[in-house]
């Protein structure tokens, strides 16, 4: 289905520069209009992950950063049967994670040095199965197309000039509505089963949820709103231009339905 996305969005701006240029110059500018469609197409494949990780200012960790994330994200690779993303790092003292990339074939995960300083290792567990989960089912290919093309349609209202403002509050909209189109709520709940499976637990991802949610409501990232679909949460203000991109269920639901696939736990923590 994730594929099936990307082609239909592919196929779909082709047709719609193949359109306009025949609208233009019919047959002749309409084949050069799709070429440059193809063109930019290739170009978001290949280059589109950089573009997204620079966009939360994300840097390649070194060898000797983060070694218990590190190997806890090749363990969870290997139990999923894919390839091990590589790791970058946020230098942002606030618990943060997200993702990037073309699915299994070549994708990253985030987590923020605050992450990695504060959590768990049950959380910080669930946080990488939870990424890996959107890796090995392809969720991570969508989430960056749709923030690639949301992004770009909110960069055009910067050439408007003094119609600057009109063409955010006409683009943005739009953007939005590209990116809920193409991204269901439900990715994220079926990636936080998926995690669970993975860590053999719920209560790890649902805890570390919890804190990320915690640390988004006190203070918020400092990056574009619209790469807000590749985070594991929203970690943006619940106002202004975030609220237009934000695609993750309740937080209630996901730790419910997380808590529910152990549903003793609550014994299990009396007991203790």
């Amino acid at each position: 289905m994730n594929l099936a996305k990307v082609w239909g969005l592919l196929i779909g701006l082709c047709a719609l520069l193949g359109g306009l240029g025949w609208v233009l110059g019919e047959y002749r500018l309409a084949s050069i209009f799709v070429f440059c469609g193809f063109l930019a197409a290739v170009t978001a494949w290949w280059h589109g992950e950089r573009v997204a990780l620079a966009m939360v200012g994300a840097r390649k960790a070194a060898d000797a950063e983060a070694p218990t994330a590190r190997a806890a994200l090749d363990r969870l690779a290997r139990r999923a049967g894919i390839a091990s993303p590589r790791l970058y790092l946020i230098n942002d003292p606030f618990p943060r994670a997200l993702s990037a990339g073309r699915g299994v074939t070549g994708s990253t995960v985030v987590v923020s040095s605050g992450l990695v300083a504060s959590a768990s290792p049950a959380e910080l567990e669930g946080v990488l199965a939870h990424e890996v989960a959107h890796v090995a089912r392809r969720d991570v290919i969508v989430q960056t197309v749709a923030v690639l093309l949301a992004s770009t349609l909110v960069e055009l209202a910067r050439l408007g000039g003094y119609l600057q403002r009109a063409l955010v509050f006409v683009l943005g909209p739009v953007a939005a509505a590209f990116v809920h189109l193409l991204l269901s709520p439900r990715r994220e709940l079926y990636a936080d089963r998926f995690a669970a499976r993975l860590c053999e637990s719920p209560h790890g991802l649902a805890d570390a949820l919890l804190r990320l949610e915690l640390a988004g409501e006190l203070v918020g990232l400092d990056a574009n709103p619209v790469t807000e679909p590749l985070h594991i949460v929203n970690p943006f203000p619940r106002e202004g231009p975030g609220v237009l991109f934000d695609t993750h269920p309740r937080m209630g639901d996901r730790v419910k339905q997380l808590r529910d696939l152990d549903p003793e736990w609550r014994e299990k923590l009396r007991a203790a």
